[in-house]
């Protein structure tokens, strides 16, 4: 009889995974494997060869340990809603799916901070403390699905953060499983400690030095009252000289966020809020705080807003019209859908004053390579995210997609911003990093990440365009162990 190859199921890491997290708790077969080939960004897929969900950390240093000794990749994963490709499993390997650790460990309100698992939502820790007047600051937009451990790798932002900060400003600690398996904590409950602060580099590293297994996030206050605008604009200049104008009078509000007319058009679809279709973009805008001075604060927005043409300027009068007006903000990358059967949604960074440079430039490269693209973003901070819209089907499409979003990047990148302000590099963006920063901060940063990684078996093919060296080495014992 012909001999076949050894089916997954029964190869000896996969065997090793099993009795470290259950047999429930792993997948191995080639059918559940499809679900982990990519992330948001799904233009570039590749399988891991097993995947696995630890419940402990002291499971997720095993499954470290095995790694090292069958010489094969491994790295994190979250909830799976990054968009640059930060855990897209490059060389194969063993994806370790950290969504069974959810767990909220406690909630110290007299210190203000709270201790959660990786997986946990990031909603339903603001959830949680909501009924003690408290809140996790940071809300991406897929704020209802995202996790803390993936926050914490990309250096998640959201639209409150022009107030109040990105993740890295709400992460007191972490606990790590370094690459070799060893068990360190970085930071802690206390607002600050002695020494480097490690902490500050895990946040934003992608996954790059190893798997974080707890985190200590700063808790905030709920505000006691808010004021909630929507300014509508009869073009995307006049609301972007708006959003300069309100920074430059001294205000900063709690959000101050764009939507153009296109993704109006499915935003309104989806969620009937009453935007105004003819509109060339609206503008969000919201302070939070003590009541005294809201009122004012208000009525300056508001005369900024109609000193740069605005048509009108409503009020959120209820709570129930503030928390639909913001769930037609954040799920409208849901209501895209509605637009084009795939969309690429990218992350430049430009400064404030550049904002209307920058979208004309986004119209103008839709318009050379036959592409609709919708911008909705994070305005008071300048973190543009124009969604280009595609079938992914046709190659000649996802061809222009790639060419067009780098095109706004290296733009971006011209007028002094960056490519990425939340999303992260991932594999998406590695070879914008030299246009960044020169040899020797690349070189730099290499060294750190070696530091932490120095096989380069944790994520590797990420962030930096040497990333992944390593794995064509390990390509026999790799298929060997799996």
């Amino acid at each position: 009889m012909p001999t076949t190859a050894t089916p997954p199921s029964t190869t000896p890491l996969v065997e090793r995974l099993r009795a470290i997290a259950g047999a429930a708790n792993v997948l191995a077969s080639p059918s559940d494997l499809l679900v982990y080939e990519c992330d948001g960004f799904t233009i570039e897929k590749n399988k891991p060869d097993v995947v696995v969900f630890p419940t402990t950390t002291e499971q997720i240093a095993d499954i470290v340990k095995a790694c090292n000794q069958f010489n094969v990749p491994f790295l994190p994963r979250g909830a799976g809603t990054s968009l640059a490709g930060g855990c897209l499993p490059v060389g194969g390997g063993v994806m370790i799916a950290l969504t069974r650790m959810k767990r909220i460990l406690e909630v110290n309100t007299r210190d203000r901070y709270a201790v959660v698992e990786p997986g946990v939502v990031n909603l339903w820790l603001t959830n949680h403390l909501k009924p003690q007047g408290w809140h996790f600051a940071p809300d991406p937009s897929s704020q209802g699905a995202c996790t803390i451990g993936g926050n914490v790798a990309t250096n998640s932002g959201g639209p409150h953060t022009l107030k109040y900060g990105v993740t890295v400003n709400h992460v007191l600690g972490v606990e790590l499983v370094l690459p070799d398996g060893r068990v360190v904590q970085c930071g802690g409950p206390v607002e600050d400690t002695p020494g480097y602060d490690l902490t500050g580099v895990i946040v934003g590293a992608e996954g790059t030095f190893g798997i974080v297994s707890k985190v200590w996030v700063r808790i905030t206050r709920n505000p006691v009252a808010y004021r909630t605008l929507l300014g509508v604009f009869e073009t995307v200049d006049d609301a972007t000289n708006s959003i300069s104008d309100i920074i430059g009078a001294g205000i900063i509000p709690g959000a101050l966020e764009m939507l153009d007319q296109l993704i109006l058009q499915a935003v309104e679809a989806a969620f009937k809020f009453g935007f105004p279709l003819d509109a060339g973009a609206v503008l969000i805008m919201e302070v939070d705080g003590l009541e005294a001075g809201l009122d004012a604060d208000a009525e300056r927005i508001i005369a900024i807003a109609k000193r740069n043409n605005a048509r009108e300027v409503r009020r959120a009068n209820t709570e129930a019209e503030r928390l639909l007006l913001w769930k037609s903000r954040k799920q409208a990358f849901g209501a895209v859908g509605r637009l084009a059967p795939s969309y690429c949604t990218q992350d430049g960074v430009v400064p404030r004053t550049k904002l209307p440079h920058i979208l004309r430039f986004i119209q103008n490269v839709g318009a050379k390579h036959d592409l609709r693209i919708a911008n909705v973003f994070h305005a008071g901070d300048g973190n543009v995210h124009p969604i280009l819209l595609f079938d992914e089907r046709d190659a000649g499409q996802v061809k222009r997609v790639l060419a067009a979003s780098h095109e706004i990047l290296e733009e971006c990148i011209r007028v002094g911003g960056s490519v990425t302000g939340e999303h992260g590099i991932g594999v998406e963006k590695i070879d914008f990093m030299p246009k960044l920063f020169g040899p020797d901060d690349l070189a730099m940063m290499l060294r750190l990440r070696l530091a932490f990684n120095p096989d380069n078996r944790c994520s590797p093919h990420k962030m930096l365009p040497t990333a992944g060296a390593c794995i064509e080495q390990s390509k026999v014992g790799r298929k060997a162990a799996l």
